[in-house]
């Protein structure tokens, strides 16, 4: 269930969702638990986001977006693993300390529209919107690291084995968090270990990835 703070946002989503019909989905993420943010979807058949699952383009297609203003990136596009194109948006949600706890995200399944929007394009070609200023990286930065306290809060790294580093640094991996800048030297330092194991760590993820026994 979706905590106090994040509560308030359910009506919002089942609005979204009730005005542009059932091929809008609207997750509500709370990102105080990262590995299971998915606290609240509607119309989930659209990507099959389920309650427990954890946020997939957070870092990469919201915050590393070139569009990502005011804690706002609108109208990024993903493709589902049967193919169907998804526009996307997601807006950041915080507290009253200014400090980013959830996220609202509206996907709309483009499917259904295709003929319409190919005939439209036929006429009247769209023309390149400008784009706004982006979001400084600081605060980027400042957003990602508040992840990663996170994610590595709730284990001690003292009594943590191997295994259960490599699960947590595999799901970072997973969701883009070394692609920003300090994230590495942040992630060592708080899971006790050097730069160097961090990415013989990395390295070993790849190789699994790829189907290699390391």
């Amino acid at each position: 269930m979706p905590s106090k703070e994040l509560t308030p946002y359910i009506p919002i989503a089942q609005m979204i969702a009730a005005t542009f019909g059932t091929h809008c989905e609207v997750v509500i993420h709370d990102l105080s638990t990262p590995q299971n943010s998915v606290v609240y979807a509607v119309n989930n058949h659209v990507t099959g986001r389920q309650v427990g699952q954890a946020f997939d383009h957070l870092v990469t297609q919201v915050l590393l977006s070139k569009t990502f203003h005011g804690d706002v990136t609108a109208n990024y596009t993903t493709t589902t693993e049967d193919g169907r194109e998804i526009k996307s948006s997601t807006a950041l949600i915080r507290d009253a300390a200014q400090t980013v706890i959830g996220a609202l995200c509206v996907n709309y399944d483009l499917s259904a529209m295709g003929p319409v929007r190919d005939f439209i394009h036929d006429f009247f070609p769209t023309p390149e919107a400008p784009l706004p200023e982006s979001t400084p990286t600081e605060s980027v930065v400042e957003i990602v690291d508040g992840l990663i306290e996170t994610i590595i809060s709730k284990s001690d790294p003292l009594s943590m084995k191997r295994r259960e580093k490599i699960q947590l640094i595999a799901f970072m991996e997973a969701k883009g968090i070394f692609l920003i800048k300090g994230a590495m030297d942040k992630v060592a330092h708080r899971l006790q270990i050097s730069k160097v194991t961090l990415y013989s760590y990395l390295d070993e993820i790849k190789k699994k990835k790829a189907g290699h026994t390391p």
